[in-house]
């Protein structure tokens, strides 16, 4: 709750000062041009947990700027992804619809040609559109400019991953031109590069990039937002800037100075997991750890440690860029009058479970950071309701005064942080689900890729959540499942799915699982009785 202003003042507030407007005929159509609609800044990272931003509770992290944008905004402390992986998740941002109803499910896979996505919607309203960054959603595979134009942005500057997308990466057509050592890439997805790890000193990070910083793509995301943000301010129309940054996304390659940043912490690690802890989870978790020729549940703490000092600075040269970022939105004059939204896709195990990366439901992989800014009408201040991403699209069409699409499932958070009509009723439970790969590769994953089908040869069971207040319940085909009790088990180290005396509950949130399926439109997969 915010400390320094009831939300209910706050609210009556605004409605007092906003009536005495009108009866001094200051709101009048007949004296007054329509006033302009707000524009949107949307901010995104991918795979930042909820908790490495230093005003959500972490004492260690470096974060001044989201700090600052925090105290400013609506800052959500439980917000929660519709997909713990890039694509689906980023079509629910842009749809506000569940994974399974727009049905972009796999990474790479381009999404239905007739959904219209959040940037389609606000041009059509007279909004300027760009995209900065990563977009990672297509129509069309491969991406490019030209298809990033065809989901509704106007100006397109792209950077969609690694450097394995360089062919259409605006960013390394830019490098290539202006960095004098733009032959090398970052170490572990380069060729003939010798491992620079073996050069450096002791206690150096053994994840330095070889790249300048001026160089990287997170720089290079700052400064092309900062210039698309001065060109559209000279606009008469209102402007919709989606700026993507591809980090803090693995490798956790990071460039000189902020290498450093975190040299002498000593961080709190997971705990090593033995064969017998992952022989304990569900079968899909048990796979999905143990692919790969190195599966990484024992990794070495030292270069674990590593890690999470490169993971950290990655965000904290993110947050420079941001402070830089939303001081050009000072400067050209456009900061009162706009919503910032700042976001990640998903979050990243960094080893807790003995995972890393995502696909799984835990905290550190389904619930993200989630900032909304607009003086004078968003209320600042922390809010703990339970939410779901896909209420960031319907949110925004409300503040900017739009109707809201009638096949979106997510709701405007509007009521709750800027008195926008009607009552907010919270949520009693959020939902995420992901295709799982199953299978244990070998230390091959050089598979091919069939568009719509995801990887060749790897069967995807569709696994289910759901969250409350006190419990999480995953479902996995074929009868696997987890159960953690959040109040007394917050680190979800204790799966109680098939313990006799939580049997009720695990039939009570089966079911809930089943009515949010009916409800949303999943008919197919009821059909398949994959959830009975």
């Amino acid at each position: 709750m915010p400390n320094s202003v009831s939300r209910r003042s706050f609210l009556q507030q605004s409605a007092v000062t906003t009536g005495a407007l009108a009866a001094a005929g200051e709101l009048s159509a007949a004296d007054q041009k329509p006033s302009r609609r707000p524009n949107v800044l949307f901010i995104m990272t991918d795979q930042q947990r909820f908790d490495c931003v230093a005003a959500n509770g972490n004492g260690i992290i470096k974060t001044p700027y989201l700090d600052a944008l925090a105290a400013q905004s609506a800052n959500f402390s439980r917000a929660f992804v519709q997909a713990p992986v890039c694509v689906p998740a980023r079509a629910s941002f842009f749809t506000g619809r569940y994974a399974h109803a727009h049905r972009n499910r796999v990474n790479y896979t381009p999404i239905d040609r007739r959904t219209v996505l959040l940037p389609a919607r606000l041009r059509e309203a007279g909004f300027q559109t760009a995209l900065i960054g990563k977009l990672h959603l297509f129509y069309y595979h491969p991406p490019s400019a030209e298809n990033a134009q065809k989901t509704g942005f106007d100006i397109v500057e792209l950077h969609d991953g690694t450097h394995r997308t360089d062919r259409w990466s605006d960013y390394a057509t830019w490098r290539n031109k202006h960095d004098p050592r733009r032959d090398v890439y970052y170490r572990d997805l380069a060729k003939d590069v010798p491992d620079l790890a073996a050069n450096l000193k002791p206690g150096t990070n053994p994840f330095r990039s070889a790249i300048d910083e001026q160089f990287t793509d997170t720089t290079w995301t700052g400064e092309r937002t900062r210039a698309a943000l001065r060109q559209m301010a000279k606009a008469e129309q209102p402007f919709f800037l989606y700026s993507s940054f591809w980090k803090p996304h693995s490798p956790f390659e990071v460039p000189v100075p902020f290498d450093s940043l975190y040299n002498d912490v000593e961080f709190e690690l997971p705990r090593p997991k033995s064969l017998e802890d992952i022989e304990r989870l569900p079968l899909p978790l048990q796979k999905l750890i143990l692919r790969g020729n190195n599966p990484p549940y024992d990794m070495d703490r030292a270069k674990l440690n590593w890690i999470y000092r490169s993971y950290y600075a990655s965000i904290t040269h993110i947050d420079r860029e941001v402070g830089r970022i939303l001081q050009t939105l000072e400067e050209t004059g456009q900061a009162e009058n706009t919503i910032v939204v700042f976001a990640s896709d998903h979050g990243d195990q960094l080893l807790e479970h003995g995972l890393m990366g995502k696909n799984v439901f835990f905290e550190a992989s389904v619930r993200v950071p989630l900032m909304l800014r607009l003086p004078g009408s968003i209320q600042p201040g922390q809010f703990d309701e339970l939410v779901e991403t896909i209420d960031v699209l319907p949110t925004l069409m409300e503040l900017c005064g739009l109707p809201i699409p009638e096949d979106c499932h997510g709701r405007s958070l509007s009521p709750l942080i800027a008195g926008g009509a009607g009552d907010y009723t919270p949520r009693d439970a959020v939902h995420s689900e992901n295709i799982i790969p199953e299978v244990i590769t070998g230390g091959s994953m050089d598979f091919e890729f069939v568009p719509g089908q995801g990887i060749k040869g790897i069967r995807h069971p569709d696994a289910k959540m759901i969250r409350t207040d006190r419990w999480k319940y995953n479902y996995y085909p074929e009868g696997f499942a987890e159960l953690y009790d959040l109040k007394n088990d917050p680190h979800e180290q204790h799966n109680l799915a098939n313990d006799p005396a939580r049997a009720t509950t695990v039939a009570e949130l089966k079911g809930r699982i089943l009515d949010w399926l009916i409800t949303s439109t999943e008919t197919d997969q009821i059909a398949k009785k994959w959830m009975v």
